[in-house]
């Protein structure tokens, strides 16, 4: 996988850089929350978020904010990008980005 870094001018931050499931732009991961798939019974898979950016398997990266999550659902975007069968269960994902607080989620605040 190519990882490009965005350009950037004095004073700008750098890093890797990934693209949000929901809105579809690229942003630094700094930025985003990385989500996995957990599979809790055959075939059916629940979200855990991964502020750490350390739980093992495919991950995804999302603006943690509930307008990109709502757009990810609507697309249907976490199966495919997770390759899950169906639709996992975002309800712990709902909980965390609808409280606002990407500081306790471990990513710099939009």
């Amino acid at each position: 996988m190519v990882q490009h870094e965005l350009s950037s001018s004095r004073g700008e931050r750098t890093g890797p850089v990934r693209t949000c499931l929901g809105c579809r732009q690229r942003s630094l991961t700094a930025d985003l929350l990385r989500v996995v798939a957990r599979e809790v019974e055959p075939k059916r898979f629940v979200l855990v978020p991964d502020p750490g950016r350390r739980l093992p398997g495919r991950g995804a990266w999302l603006h943690p904010v509930s307008e990109c999550l709502g757009q990810a659902e609507r697309r249907r975007a976490f199966g495919r990008a997770l390759r899950v069968p169906g639709n996992p269960d975002t309800s712990a994902l709902d909980q965390l980005v609808g409280s606002g607080d990407g500081i306790s989620l471990g990513v710099a605040p939009l």
